[in-house]
């Protein structure tokens, strides 16, 4: 039995591909494993507040020497990086915005990248060499996007800061398995947008 945290980004509802994207995923994962475990996490809908010199101060001091203002100052970022070691797979499912990620995206990374908690440097002081701490974690990025071509090799590789930007700091975390899906094309719609749902869609029936 798995436990899978599926997190959807996109500040929209109804109108979201990747809310879509996430859907259909989840639909067919519980119809090949159906005794998996599903967490959700809403970073569209609730706010996840930005890191603060509090939050910093607070991270950077040893556990054990915590006062109660740090505890409380960490008590949200506790929650979710306690949320992340606990599940097996992460779904992220998330536009393009602006060529990179949603507010609300980059505050959550912001939360989850604890050093000692999610990444150390391996010799214990700054060296240079991170170290992941996510171990034995899999990933799906889940995106929509409006234009094309932002695949590698491709022409707009160069302007991918959404899932080139994910698959590097998750991975710095220890995520080193991970499986991108794009939808693009959704700003221009017709044949070209249709043709892209068809085969992601088709690609996110066969996930295994």
């Amino acid at each position: 039995m798995k436990k899978l945290l599926i997190i959807n980004a996109s500040v929209r509802n109804e109108r979201s591909y990747s809310r879509k994207l996430a859907q259909l995923f989840v639909e067919n994962w519980k119809s090949k494993y159906p005794q998996d475990i599903f967490t959700y996490r809403d970073l569209g809908s609730e706010i996840i507040p930005g890191i603060d010199e509090p939050w910093i101060a607070s991270a950077f001091i040893k556990p054990a020497d915590r006062t109660e203002a740090n505890q409380k100052a960490l008590k949200l970022s506790d929650e979710l990086v306690k949320e992340l070691k606990e599940n097996d797979v992460y779904v992220i499912a998330t536009p393009m915005y602006n060529w990179s990620i949603p507010s609300g995206m980059k505050a959550y990374i912001d939360q989850v990248m604890r050093i000692n908690e999610t990444w150390k440097f391996r010799s214990g002081v700054p060296d240079g060499d991170y170290v992941g701490l996510l171990e034995n974690k899999k990933m799906f990025i889940l995106s929509s996007r409006g234009d094309t071509g932002y695949g590698e090799s491709e022409k707009n590789e160069h302007m991918n800061f959404q899932t080139s930007y994910l698959k590097f700091v998750f991975g710095m975390m220890g995520v080193k398995d991970s499986t991108i899906f794009s939808l693009d094309n959704e700003e221009f719609g017709g044949e070209l947008f249709e043709r892209s749902k068809k085969e992601v869609f088709k690609a996110l029936s066969s996930i295994e």
